[in-house]
């Protein structure tokens, strides 16, 4: 901490913060490790999961689930930006987070979640092409334009980063230095020192910018598709289609819904109780169940999945085989021809 003198006023600027993730005792604090912790392993395989299964499989090497193998990746990555250090802190009694920590937790974790609002509205512009324009689908989202929309999403949400961390950080701290579950623009906001009233501004404006423009993308395009369902007379097109965009429609209204009330509504600086109950909800539980809700609805991912699993337990089985297989026999195919040629051998001795 380095002293600054104003007159006969004198403050201490923090060089460190204190995460408070939650406050309770030894009991409390290690049920909310097993907690953290299940819904933290829980989501990083889930992710992982669909990530390797989406890269493997030539039957998903499409744009949607090119796309979804993005947002997969981004789940991966911002919930061990968040949660790796909260783990830490559950079995730690300092739970201190250096100034220059607290600026890269929140520096990734904004580009992560900014990233993610922009590849959602790319995705529901994915499924509207699909939706009116099949015939031109093929043309239009080919593999280098899906690249350049992940590319820009990842530029949106870097711009976005850039500029609340150097608001947010430009800021001077001090007096209490805790900060409420961890390092993002609110808490920060309510340890600054002077007139944050510029701060409050931009954050406004860049989240409600971000979160608006790309509610506005996912409305106009699931709304078009939505009135496309209802006019369908075949139940089974109606079917597929809503089931190809459901998941998606799940993902988004739990993505943008805690995001607006996080960020966006009236008085969220002043509402922390209620902003780290929603922060829990949208770093660890959003990425748990983004994998499940992908997996469970789409039929193609799920016929992947017990393929993968059905050439699993034949090759356990057949490990299993070769394991119980006496030792110097030669098995399988190659044994029925060890046993002819023993056979042939035995006859010829018998006549001579």
């Amino acid at each position: 901490m380095s002293p600054h003198g104003n007159g006969k006023l004198s403050v201490m600027y923090l060089q460190e913060f204190v995460l408070e993730v939650f406050i309770g005792g030894l009991e409390t604090q290690a049920l909310l490790f097993a907690l953290f912790l299940a819904l933290y392993l829980v989501a990083i395989l889930g992710n992982l999961t669909m990530t390797v299964v989406i890269t493997l499989d030539g039957h998903l090497h499409s744009p949607m689930y090119f796309f979804l193998k993005n947002l997969s990746f981004l789940g991966l990555c911002y919930s061990s930006v968040i949660y790796l250090k909260a783990l830490e802190d559950f079995l730690s009694s300092s739970k201190v987070i250096t100034f220059v920590g607290c600026g890269t937790q929140f520096f990734f974790f904004s580009l992560l979640v900014s990233t993610e609002a922009f590849l959602l509205a790319v995705m529901a512009y994915d499924r509207f092409l699909a939706t009116f324009r099949p015939l031109h689908y093929p043309t239009t989202m080919y593999p280098s334009a899906c690249a350049h929309l992940v590319l820009g999403s990842y530029c949106g949400g870097c711009f976005n980063s850039i500029m609340q961390t150097s608001f947010t950080f430009s800021l001077l701290f001090c007096s209490r230095n805790h900060i409420d579950h961890f390092c993002d623009v609110l808490p920060l906001l309510k340890l600054a020192c002077g007139d944050t009233a510029i701060n409050k501004l931009v954050m406004f404006g860049l989240c409600g910018l971000l979160i608006v423009s790309t509610t506005i993308m996912v409305l106009i395009s699931y709304g078009c598709i939505t009135v496309t369902i209802l006019r369908m007379c075949s139940g089974a097109g109606r079917h597929k289609l809503f089931s190809t965009c459901g998941s998606h429609m799940t993902a988004v209204s739990l993505f943008y819904g805690t995001g607006f009330v996080m960020y966006v509504q009236p008085g969220a600086v002043e509402s922390m109780k209620q902003g780290k109950v929603v922060s829990v909800f949208y770093t660890a539980v959003i990425p748990m169940l983004n994998p499940l809700i992908y997996s469970l609805r789409k039929k193609d991912v799920k016929d992947v999945l017990w393929r993968l699993g059905q050439k699993h337990t034949a090759m356990l089985r057949r490990v299993a085989r070769e394991t119980e297989c006496p030792e110097g026999r030669i098995i399988d195919s190659s044994e029925p021809q060890i046993l002819h040629m023993d056979a042939e051998t035995s006859s010829a001795t018998g006549g001579e």
